[in-house]
C-alpha cells in the first residue's frame, strides 16, 4: 500500500498508478496545542506499506516518523519510506564549531521506523550514508526532457557549475540532440564582484536550458538567465528536478524573461509539469 503525506499526494498517487499498488486513506489532524497526528484506517497487516512524503518542512518530518510508526503499528510486513524531496540534505557536514550535521540527524530519526529508504536527487548522494538502514537514491532528471518543445533551436543545456553537469547531460540524452556546457564563476577580488559566464559554449541565437537539482531562492539562476539574455540567446528555458521556489523566485525567474519553468512532482508546484514517481517505482 502506498501511504502518502500531506504534502506528497500527488506523487504518491502516481506512484501507486506506477508500481500497481493500492493508494492508502490518509487522514491528517493538528491538535489546538500545534500537535499533528495522522490515522491510516485501512489495514496494512501483512502488506508493504510505502511511506511517500517530501520532508519540506519540519511538520513533514513529524508526519513521516508518524505514518511510518502507524503502519508498523498495523502490522505491515515491511515498511519503505520514499523521500522524493529530503530536507536538510544540502547540510551534510558541521559548516561552523557546535553545528549539528543537521542531514545526518534526520536520516537517523527516519532509520528508526523503516527498513530502507529511497530519495530522488539529493543535493548530497553521500547522505544516503548517513541512514542506519539500507538507503539509496534514484536520478529523476531525465523526466525534465519531456515538457520541452520538440522544436528546440540548436539547443544547448547549461549546468549552474562544473559538479552538476551530469545533469545536464542527461537531460540532453533525454532530450536527444544538442550541446552541454556548466557556468564558471569569477571572482573580482578588488571590487568582490562575480562574473557568471559558461565556460565554452557560444549561445547566441540558440535556445538554452537550464538544468539544476533544485530551484530555492532563484537569484542564481535568473542571473543565469540574465546572462544568457546579455548574450542574446534565443530561448532560455529553466528546469529543475526540485521546484523549490522560496518566496519569490518564480516572480524573479519571469522577471529575467525565462520561456518557462518546468519541475518534477517531488515538490508540488504549480511548475510540476512532469512526474518522478516512474523512476521511483522502477527501484522499488
Amino acid at each position: 500500500m502506498i501511504i502518502p503525506g500531506a504534502d506528497t499526494q500527488a506523487f504518491a498517487a502516481a506512484l501507486a498508478e506506477a508500481t500497481g499498488e493500492r493508494l492508502g486513506r490518509v487522514e491528517y489532524e493538528r491538535f489546538p496545542d500545534g500537535e499533528h497526528v495522522v490515522r491510516v484506517p485501512e489495514a496494512v497487516s501483512g502488506e508493504r506499506a510505502v511511506v511517500v512524503a517530501s520532508t519540506v518542512d519540519s511538520d513533514a518530518h513529524v508526519q513521516v516518523l508518524q505514518l511510518q510508526d502507524a503502519v508498523r503499528e498495523s502490522g505491515a510486513s515491511e515498511v519503505v519510506t520514499v523521500l522524493p524531496y529530503m530536507g536538510y540534505a544540502r547540510q551534510d557536514e558541521a559548516f561552523k564549531p557546535g553545528e549539528p550535521i543537521s542531514s545526518r540527524a534526520m536520516a537517523r530519526a527516519i532509520s528508526t521506523g523503516t527498513d530502507r529508504v529511497v530519495t530522488v536527487n539529493p543535493h548530497e548522494p553521500a547522505v544516503c550514508d548517513f541512514f542506519d538502514v539500507p538507503a539509496a537514491h534514484v536520478d529523476a532528471a531525465s523526466v525534465l526532457a519531456d515538457p520541452l518543445p520538440d522544436t528546440l533551436e540548436d539547443p544547448l543545456f547549461l549546468s549552474p557549475d562544473e559538479g552538476a553537469i551530469g545533469l545536464a547531460e542527461t537531460v540532453r540524452n533525454a532530450a536527444g540532440e544538442g550541446e552541454t556546457d556548466f557556468f564558471e564563476k569569477e571572482r573580482d577580488y578588488d571590487t568582490g564582484d562575480i562574473e557568471i559566464r559558461p565556460s565554452d559554449a557560444p549561445v547566441e541565437g540558440r535556445d538554452v536550458v537550464l538544468v539544476d537539482d533544485i530551484i530555492a531562492t532563484g537569484s542564481t539562476m535568473s542571473e543565469s538567465v540574465g546572462v544568457l539574455d546579455d548574450r542574446n540567446a534565443q530561448r532560455v528555458f529553466v528546469t529543475c528536478v526540485h521546484p523549490m521556489l522560496a518566496s519569490n523566485a518564480l516572480t524573479k525567474l519571469n522577471g529575467a524573461g525565462v520561456e518557462a519553468v518546468y519541475g518534477t512532482d517531488t515538490l508540488e508546484r504549480a511548475v510540476s509539469e512532469v512526474s518522478a514517481a516512474p523512476v521511483v517505482a522502477e527501484e522499488l
